[in-house]
């Protein structure tokens, strides 16, 4: 029906026809007036040929038809079978277009039963009757179509709705893919940043040392090599996750958490800044995310160390459990940044946005005797 409406609808009526030519043929009674075979044809065939298009031009055939009517009743014909079009017209106003719009269909068919039933031979008990029945019937047919109608704007929406959560569905995705690819970057310079200064301040250590202390320059080489590889393995895992856009990658290696910031200060230690961890209270299960971030604010600290502190600086990690946040304290004796211009690269600002997706904040400035702070508060606990 909904790919071939009209011929739908031609089907809808074709039942009436036979019916409507044998009353127009052979009337039902001697005193029926139809205004002859032909006039009857003619009369047929304006009430039930506009009804091909109703789906189409609701309005129009309903008008159409309640005018045929009309000028039937005034011409003193009597009523046919195909007056039943009024009714079929009427439901397609009813179902397919706005209330007002069926509000008036009804009232028309409502005015064509009162000139139709109210006859001046009649008496009046028997004339309201007759209209209370034919008007029950009217009525009937007008709710069916606006039930109908209803439904199919209620299936309507339904299908829109469904089709606009999967638009937005499709650009969620999209966000989070573009989110991830950002989270990776950062991911990306940390590991690059950190691995990079290792390598630069044992490269240079050696080269000091290649005279005087042979066996130093071996032992910084060594860690050199280490270094790289581990640098250049999480880089690769990285750069994989990005051009892997199939979803048929292999499992990447779980995130770092607070189980390798001992292999973390361990490797500071290696890189030459001597670093003590110290834990306080009593260490609870976070997130993997939370641990990751503790992770990278740690290794972007001492990173910073490396870079800015100078030689003979000495590193504290300290990590509270409080009862309601994880309070991490990175602090050195050193020099500090170099300057002010120093203060404000891409590893602050990583550590401060990272902490702020779980409510958290961070502050790095010099410390008042000597050297340099980072202070990192994160609340945890909060999904629990």
């Amino acid at each position: 029906m909904a790919r071939h409406g009209v011929l739908g609808d031609a089907l809808v009526v074709a039942p009436l026809v036979p019916l409507c030519l044998i009353q127009v043929i052979h009337p039902g009674g001697p005193g029926m007036r139809t205004g002859g075979p032909w006039g009857g044809l003619v009369l047929v065939a304006a009430l039930l040929i506009p009804l091909i298009w109703r789906r189409r031009y609701p309005l129009t055939v309903f008008a159409v038809v309640a005018s045929v009517s009309f000028a039937q009743w005034a011409a003193g014909l009597d009523m046919v079978a195909g007056n039943i079009a009024v009714l079929v017209a009427m439901y397609g106003v009813a179902s397919l277009c706005r209330t007002r719009w069926a509000i008036a269909a009804g009232a028309v068919a409502q005015l064509g039963i009162l000139l139709v039933v109210f006859r001046p031979d009649g008496t009046v008990p028997v004339l309201v009757k007759e209209y209370a029945a034919f008007s029950v019937f009217v009525v009937a047919i007008w709710i069916a179509g606006i039930n109908a109608g209803t439904r199919r704007r209620y299936v309507e929406s339904l299908v829109g709705r469904a089709e606009q959560a999967e638009r937005e569905r499709g650009q969620q995705a999209l966000i989070a893919a573009a989110a991830e690819r950002v989270r990776i970057a950062r991911e990306l310079h940390d590991v690059v940043a950190h691995n990079m200064s290792v390598i630069v301040i044992h490269a240079d250590g050696a080269g000091y040392a290649l005279d005087g202390d042979p066996e130093l320059a071996r032992q910084a080489l060594r860690t050199i090599s280490t270094t790289g590889r581990r640098g250049l393995a999480e880089m690769r895992r990285l750069v994989g996750v990005l051009r892997d856009d199939t979803g048929t990658a292999e499992p990447h290696a779980p995130q770092p958490g607070l189980a390798r910031l001992g292999e973390l200060v361990d490797q500071a230690r290696a890189s030459g800044l001597p670093t003590e961890l110290a834990v306080r209270g009593t260490p609870r299960d976070l997130p993997e995310g939370e641990q990751l971030v503790i992770y990278r604010i740690v290794q972007e600290a001492l990173t910073n160390t490396l870079r800015h502190a100078g030689p003979g600086t000495r590193a504290t990690v300290e990590l509270g459990f409080g009862h309601d946040e994880v309070e991490l304290e990175i602090a050195d004796d050193g020099r500090g940044p170099a300057g002010p211009g120093n203060t404000g690269g891409h590893g602050l600002a990583g550590m401060r946005e990272r902490a702020a997706v779980y409510g958290g904040t961070v502050r790095a400035a010099p410390r008042s005797g000597g050297g340099f702070r980072v202070l990192a508060r994160i609340p945890v606990g909060r999904d629990e």
